[in-house]
């Protein structure tokens, strides 16, 4: 597994830019320099020399090393070695309704968008239990199996799209059976589904499937995603319609996800905050009774910066010895002979 052990280094990416803006400056004020002087077409004969796109180009060395710098500080580290830890937690498995209606922006950037930025602060907040995801829309399949990799869980995470589900719709029960045969413990305690999802079911049944599920033990929470007052739907730019022509407007059903919730002894959030109230459901989670677990984790890492050092090193080398004159030996030399026209033959 590869990961970076202090991707907070990557804020000084942001130097690259001022670095920019630092040539431009310099660039511009060595322009307006110059031109005291005289004429352009002048000077430009007086300094033969000068060779212009040396000088960008020893800018692109420069911010190119600094970029391979701040991935070194950063830590690069592979996994080297996997082993099974024995734990205790809770196996909990995210149903995320990835349907079209989760585009409508009445959350910023989009209910969809908030929904990933608050499971990976979840996830972050996360040490000893397992985590799998459900997407659903008009049909629900498993993204990621129960796991304790939370690398992995994040990146699958971000990757969250309407796209991933074909046929539309909101269809929380089939999402809820799917989720229910998806843990890896057939243990009747700390098994939980969190529901993410505007609340717009169009598959009845999904208050039969929480009760069978509470039979199994099993603690259904939900998270409301949107508002009563609804918003419209933006599918690539284009405003959602029906079939009348008019605009889709999706509004929050929080009646089915309270129920649903309450059926199995589980909660309702409505979604506000950067957490989304996921952090509410992971304090009731924690008063569960845990049980053992197992699970997969990367015990040792070989670091990976010295080759980015090295490579850093090399361009700052070139850098170095790149002039900001024309080289007159390699413009004398000659690699393609042409015959003068004026040659007598033989």
């Amino acid at each position: 597994m590869f990961r970076f052990a202090h991707p907070q280094y990557f804020y000084l990416l942001f130097l690259i830019p001022l670095l920019a803006a630092l040539y431009l400056w310099v660039w511009r004020d060595y322009r307006r320099r110059l031109s005291l002087f005289g004429d352009s077409g002048q000077l430009r004969y007086l300094i033969q020399e000068a060779a212009p796109y040396k000088v960008l180009a020893k800018y692109c060395l420069v911010a190119a090393a600094v970029a391979v710098l701040v991935f070194a500080l950063a830590g690069p580290q592979v996994g080297s070695r996997l082993r099974k830890v024995k734990t205790k937690g809770v196996e909990i498995i995210l149903a995320v309704d990835v349907s079209n209606s989760m585009l409508a922006e009445d959350f910023e950037p989009s209910r969809l968008e908030r929904t990933k930025m608050a499971i990976n602060k979840l996830v972050d907040g996360l040490t000893e239990d397992r985590i799998g995801l459900v997407v659903f829309a008009g049909d629900a399949f498993v993204q990621l199996p129960v796991t304790g990799d939370y690398v992995s869980a994040k990146n699958f995470v971000s990757h969250l799209s309407p796209s991933m589900v074909s046929s539309q719709g909101t269809a929380i029960g089939k999402a809820l059976r799917v989720a229910g045969r998806s843990f890896s413990s057939q243990s009747d305690r700390s098994r939980v589904v969190i529901v993410i999802s505007d609340g717009e079911d169009h598959d009845a049944g999904a208050l039969d499937v929480a009760r069978e599920m509470a039979d199994r033990g099993i603690v259904v929470h939900a998270v409301g995603v949107g508002s009563p007052e609804g918003a419209p739907v933006s599918v690539d730019g284009e405003m959602l319609r029906d079939s009348d022509g008019e605009i889709v407007v999706s509004r929050l059903n929080e009646k089915l996800l309270q129920d649903m919730a309450f059926a199995t002894g589980g909660s309702y959030i409505h979604a506000t905050g950067g957490s989304m109230g996921l952090d509410q459901i992971i304090k009731q989670v924690r008063g569960m009774d845990a049980q053992e677990l197992v699970i997969d984790r990367f015990e040792e890492y070989s670091e990976q910066y010295r080759y980015l050092v090295a490579i850093a090193l090399i361009l700052i080398l070139t850098e170095f010895c790149l002039l900001d004159r024309k080289n007159r030996i390699v413009e004398r030399m000659t690699l393609f002979h042409k015959e003068n026209e004026n040659t007598k033959t033989e």
